[in-house]
């Protein structure tokens, strides 16, 4: 996770640089600085660093993967990866209830936007636990 956590990186770096540069171009140019292109590339840059630094934090908990070894072949990735769902009905859920979020966002249904967001932590919580068996079950 290292390697994604540099190229993360570099793009956060990058779009905090373009954004004082569109700051002050833009500032140049016209009557003050633009604000939306400005935020916009500042965000961009947040967004990065912020999944920049998860993927630090995640290196930091798990082993070394193959991917992070300068020496690493490709036959040491071989093998099972993990767990993944063979077919699950929460995605859809949770996309309908986000869609009713939405929809009550878009026209300010205060009744609609509770009513969806419980069913959008419902829809969350199902999705986090499928699997989970509880503590009797090791």
């Amino acid at each position: 996770m290292k390697v994604e956590s540099t190229v993360f990186d570099i793009v956060a770096v990058f779009g905090f640089v373009v954004a004082a540069v569109y700051a002050v171009m833009t500032g140049t140019m016209t009557e003050g600085v633009e604000p939306i292109g400005t935020v916009a590339l500042l965000l961009t840059g947040g967004l990065a660093l912020l999944v920049g630094s998860y993927f630090r934090f995640v290196s930091r908990r798990i082993e070394p993967r193959p991917e992070d070894s300068e020496e690493a072949e490709i036959s040491d990735g071989a093998g099972e990866l993990g767990f993944f769902s063979p077919g699950s009905y929460w995605p859809v859920a949770l996309a309908a209830c986000a869609a009713i979020v939405g929809v009550a966002l878009a026209f300010f249904q205060i009744w609609l936007l509770i009513i969806g967001g419980v069913a959008l932590l419902i829809a969350i919580g199902g999705l986090l636990f499928e699997y989970h068996t509880g503590p009797s079950h090791h």
